[in-house]
């Protein structure tokens, strides 16, 4: 080949060979660095019928915290929010009756929050006369789920324990509490009677962790449930909610809001042992299931670093208040939050 022509070839080689290509467009890193002392609240806003609402930004909310108004850091509104969730379930002698069918409701919860993406963990706690983590923090829902299989109802229930153990003695994950944040999910009735450690103990070591506790009853209707408050009281502290797929399947018609079938089992909307009956209990679960699970992947997340007195008490507790600038909305938030974690706790700096 001639020498002038040889040039032009060499010289578009070394482009070639020389000059790196240009990069392909990435996605910006979404994973946000954040300051120990900040605070994460979940949000759940809901119209007056439940109903999620969904179309909110960041000027509509508003954080009081000690009546003082902050400054809103982060907002995310994404289905896609990085959780480890804790599926606590009660083994206790207390759920045998409907066990089968909310040994189903616990495996659907699983898949549906641990799809198989490294963004979302869990970790499966049982409880009877002892807690028992069964399944370390994973991602792999199906190494929970098989645990759930083999999972049978006997003994006591130690509710605090479980959560107690939730929070201190299962492997973390990068970037707790903030990304992935925390929740936990209890199945169970409330009822306590083996924890060495008290409500007000665990409602204290949850707020520390910025834990999210919601619970899925596992008691019916008509039946006397003197703990239901624990419930309640778990999920208001830490902002989340309680479900109670049972309710109805076994409401008391004499009301007169159901058609009443009488029997010696007593007057309920449907025919105990029927058809009817066994379909209406599943769909209740099931319905039950997707709310926990939407309500969870849903929510709004708000970060903040609360601005007060650094002289006030490590142990003073800070009350917090979100508001919506909406009419006729049902707000529900973390009530409040320890500055400083409890040392050894899973939230712990």
């Amino acid at each position: 080949m001639p020498y002038a022509l040889r040039l032009p070839l060499i010289a578009a080689l070394g482009c070639l060979l020389c000059v790196p290509a240009i990069p392909q467009q990435q996605e910006p890193n979404t994973r946000i660095q954040v300051q120990v002392n900040e605070v994460i609240v979940p949000v759940t806003v809901t119209d007056d019928k439940g109903r999620f609402v969904s179309n909110l930004q960041a000027q509509d909310f508003r954080i009081l915290d000690e009546g003082k108004p902050q400054r809103i850091q982060f907002f995310s509104h994404t289905e896609k929010q990085p959780i480890v969730v804790g599926f606590l379930v009660d083994m206790s002698n207390n759920t045998r009756i409907h066990w089968k069918r909310y040994q189903e409701s616990v495996m659907e919860l699983v898949w549906n929050l641990l799809p198989g993406d490294k963004r979302y963990s869990g970790y499966l706690i049982s409880y009877a006369n002892d807690a028992e983590l069964l399944a370390n923090t994973t991602t792999d829902s199906d190494k929970v789920v098989d645990k759930i299989r083999r999972m049978k109802p006997a003994g006591g229930a130690a509710l605090f324990d479980a959560i107690y153990m939730a929070c201190t003695k299962r492997e973390l994950v990068k970037g707790e509490p903030y990304e992935p944040r925390r929740v936990i999910i209890v199945v169970g009735d409330g009822h306590d009677n083996a924890s060495k450690k008290t409500l007000e103990e665990v409602i204290e070591i949850a707020q520390r962790n910025l834990v999210t506790i919601y619970a899925m009853s596992t008691m019916a209707y008509g039946f006397d449930n003197a703990d239901r408050g624990v419930l309640e009281r778990l999920a208001e502290e830490t902002g989340g909610h309680v479900e109670y797929p049972l309710n109805t399947i076994f409401k008391d018609t004499a009301t007169g809001t159901y058609f009443c079938n009488p029997s010696d089992e007593g007057c309920y909307a449907y025919k105990v042992g029927t058809g009817g009956y066994e379909a209406a209990i599943s769909g209740s679960i099931i319905k039950a299931v997707g709310a926990v699970s939407g309500d969870i992947t849903t929510q709004y997340v708000l970060r903040y670093t609360p601005d007060y007195d650094p002289d006030d008490k490590p142990r003073q507790f800070r009350r917090i208040k979100v508001e919506v600038n909406l009419p006729g909305v049902i707000v529900r938030a973390r009530r409040g939050y320890y500055p400083n974690a409890l040392p050894g706790a899973a939230g712990a700096q």
